[in-house]
């Protein structure tokens, strides 16, 4: 393999150059005929079973690409390891952390002889009753952006990394026929910035979405692919299309900027071979197509990566690690946590004993028979001599006397695959099956174009039977968006039962969107958000509870007192406006005090910021960036990590903007009593709005404020930084 990119360009380019019409063709779509393929997902559950092969040329040596899911591990059966999701790691605010977490996925998928790992999910958490809130890292642009490009820089080491889903998908249940309004400001400072960063560190693909944005599919989205991604970026990676149904137009999607379709030879194959001998389409643009593919191909690493690091020690210490990082510590009245000189321990809830370790959709992992730690088998590795007493909470009355006969009570409830996750509306796909190809045999025997006028009618039929199927009784699949985010009632009558039972009563929650407790959680002393914490969550929630390890997640999106103080979530809806108001961002703006803040998690021990400083520094006479200083004490009694956040306060004269938005953050572990100075860079583009009538972003003049805090609404330490209207590109 050449050893600089631009030896592999020339490499690239050479290979181009060797391939003919029907082999450039063949590269715009995936390996797989669309029957067999569908097939084998149906009877053989083939997307956890084989990764899906793209790109093969033996003629040239192409080995191709080979595709496999992962947000939060190897999606492959096989033992691969099953890490927290991506918004619990989005609440360890730990970017080192998710950068290993990448590198180890990314050397488990090759061990399954996969090469291009869609891990690294950054759209934003609009509304935390998205179903696959899970997937991403949270709310806020920048956090996600950064959490992202560290995942995007670890997968790159050993695989492709596939960032998606670009752009603006945020919620499930009408995902393929939702059109997102959004101007120009409001895309390019808050839904796309996250992509750009995983672009600049390096990410070799990125995946269309299967939505709309100002009332064009994202898979055909010049303005998207093409304009901002490849031009005003310059990503020289290639666009994939979602799987199977992300393609509508065949021929507007090339044009458009998309590279590859997805898993199946689908759309594309029967539409660009016409539009080419048409003239409807360029062959220049083929050629980008497949250079950008070839590129990838040529720049992947070498060498074999053995089936032993599945599940290996190093990587399940690891999923531990973000696992205990990720608890967030939500309340801790009386220091009831942690749980110390217990003789008997009741441990209640549905979910105290089972795995629970996120939806069961894309991203469901397979992990090793018996490797899952529930919180039951932790509690009972970490304290062989306490007795614990369990119960799944069914019979209110009999938990509570349990937990009234034990010294305490840890209640773990919440959510699980069948109240939120991945979901599929059948008949919102029904337009995309007119348009499937006829059988493998059946064009091999009459040939693609001339069987497509003779297939027609049989796809329409197949399109109207599954248009139909949707409205009956059971025809979604999985379990979609949330619009109560309440526990169940029955839950909620759980927690009164044992917290009157019992005063040192800890309720553990479980899920991947936020859960309004408004109605109980002034009744408990301790709360703990566990989230779907990975094959390791067991052990990582005793070391929590028992006192092992301070809790140090800090929350990665707004949990307010009251739904209504929420934008507006409808799950079917058909056409949805995304404006610059959502979190921590739209709770400010409206007064309206959060439950829990952004950024929030309560620790045992006790930090101290002090010695806060602002300058801004750069070369020849030109800004770059805001350099802030602030030294962090741990005056409590054990080892903790802190997270500093760094907010800053806009003039907010040019135009309208949050009072107050995260600009940087970092993750300091501190000793008992000892101190350390951080310094947080933030590039001017962080404080710069985007202006629409110069197309670039831009520092406003004036006082920023700069605050040094705990969270969104802690006061904490501010400066000031007096900045001159920049313009800092596009």
């Amino acid at each position: 393999m050449s050893d600089t990119p631009r030896c592999r360009e020339a490499e690239a380019r050479a290979l181009l150059a060797q391939l003919s019409l029907e082999e450039k063709l063949a590269l715009l779509e995936g390996d797989t005929p669309f029957w067999s393929g569908m097939a084998d997902i149906a009877i053989r559950d083939a997307s956890h079973r084989h990764p899906w092969p793209a790109g093969r040329l033996e003629r040239l040596g192409l080995k191709g690409l080979e595709f496999v899911d992962g947000p939060r591990g190897v999606v492959l059966q096989g033992g691969a390891t099953t890490f927290p999701v991506p918004i619990a790691r989005g609440a360890t605010w730990d970017p080192a952390l998710e950068e290993r977490i990448g590198e180890a996925m990314a050397r488990e998928a090759r061990s399954f002889g996969a090469n291009w790992l869609a891990a690294v999910c950054v759209n934003l958490l609009r509304h935390p009753g998205w179903g696959r809130a899970q997937e991403s890292y949270g709310e806020d642009p920048l956090h996600v952006g950064a959490m992202g490009a560290a995942m995007t820089r670890g997968v790159q080491r050993h695989a492709l990394a596939c960032v998606k889903h670009f752009a603006l998908n945020s919620i499930d249940s009408s995902r393929f026929l939702v059109d997102v309004q959004a101007s120009p400001r409001v895309l390019h400072e808050l839904y796309l910035p996250q992509f750009r960063d995983c672009v600049e560190a390096g990410a070799a693909s990125v995946m269309s979405a299967y939505n709309r944005v100002n009332g064009i599919w994202c898979g055909q989205h010049p303005a998207l692919l093409t304009d901002i991604l490849k031009r005003r970026w310059g990503f020289r990676g290639f666009v994939v299309s979602d799987f199977i149904f992300g393609v509508r137009d065949g021929v507007r999607a090339l044009r458009a900027g998309l590279d590859l379709e997805m898993p199946f030879r689908m759309i594309l194959g029967g539409s660009v071979p016409g539009a080419l001998a048409e003239g409807r389409v360029a062959i220049e643009r083929i050629d980008d197509a497949v250079l950008r593919q070839l590129r990838a191909q040529l720049a992947l690493p070498e060498g074999a990566h053995p089936a032993s690091l599945r599940g290996c020690p190093a990587h399940r210490a690891l999923a531990r690690q973000a696992a205990s990082q990720s608890i967030v510590l939500l309340r801790n009245e009386g220091d009831v946590l942690p749980l110390r000189g217990l003789r008997s321990l009741a441990l209640i809830g549905p979910l105290a004993a089972v795995a629970n370790l996120g939806d069961r959709g894309s991203s469901d992992t397979r992990p090793a028979p018996g490797s899952v730690v529930t919180p039951l088998e932790g509690l009972r590795a970490a304290a062989p001599d306490l007795e614990l007493r369990q119960a799944d909470g069914q019979d209110p009355a009999a938990a509570a006397g349990l937990a009234a006969r034990s010294d305490a009570a840890v209640l773990v409830l919440g959510l699980d695959w069948r109240r939120e996750g991945e979901h599929i509306h059948p008949g919102d796909i029904a337009p995309i099956l007119r348009q499937v190809p006829p059988p493998e045999p059946l064009q091999r025997w009459f040939g693609r174009r001339r069987l497509q006028r003779l297939w027609a009618p049989v796809a329409g039929l197949m399109a109207a039977v599954t248009a139909f199927g949707s409205a009956r009784p059971g025809g979604d699949f999985a379990a979609g968006d949330r619009t109560d985010l309440r526990l169940e009632p029955q839950e909620e009558d759980l927690i009164r039962a044992v917290a009157a039972a019992n005063p040192r009563t800890v309720v553990v929650l479980m899920g991947g969107g936020a859960i309004l407790a408004e109605s109980w959680r002034r009744l408990v002393p301790a709360i703990l958000l566990l989230w779907y914490p990975g094959e390791e969550g067991g052990h990582a929630l005793a070391d929590v509870l028992l006192g092992r390890v301070s809790p140090s997640g800090r929350l990665p999106f707004a949990v307010p007192t009251d739904a209504a103080h929420l934008p507006p979530f409808e799950p079917r809806a058909p056409r949805v406006t995304y404006d610059l108001w959502h979190g921590y961002r739209r709770l400010r703006r409206q007064g309206h005090p959060a439950a829990f803040p952004f950024g929030f998690g309560l620790s045992y021990a006790r930090f101290r910021h002090h010695n806060l400083s602002a300058e801004l520094t750069g070369a020849d006479g030109t800004i770059a960036e805001l350099r802030v200083a602030v030294t962090v004490d741990n005056d409590g009694p054990m080892a903790a990590d802190e997270v500093v956040q760094v907010y800053v306060e806009p003039p907010g004269v040019a135009v309208e903007r949050p009072e107050r938005f995260l600009a940087g953050f970092a993750r300091l572990a501190l000793a008992p009593q000892q101190a350390e100075r951080v310094v947080i860079a933030i590039p001017l583009r962080r404080l710069a709005y985007f202006d629409e009538r110069r197309d670039a972003f831009v520092v406003e003049a004036g006082a920023h404020r700069v605050r040094v805090a705990r969270h969104a609404e802690d006061e904490g330490l501010v400066v000031a930084a007096c900045l001159e209207e920049t313009v800092v590109g596009p």
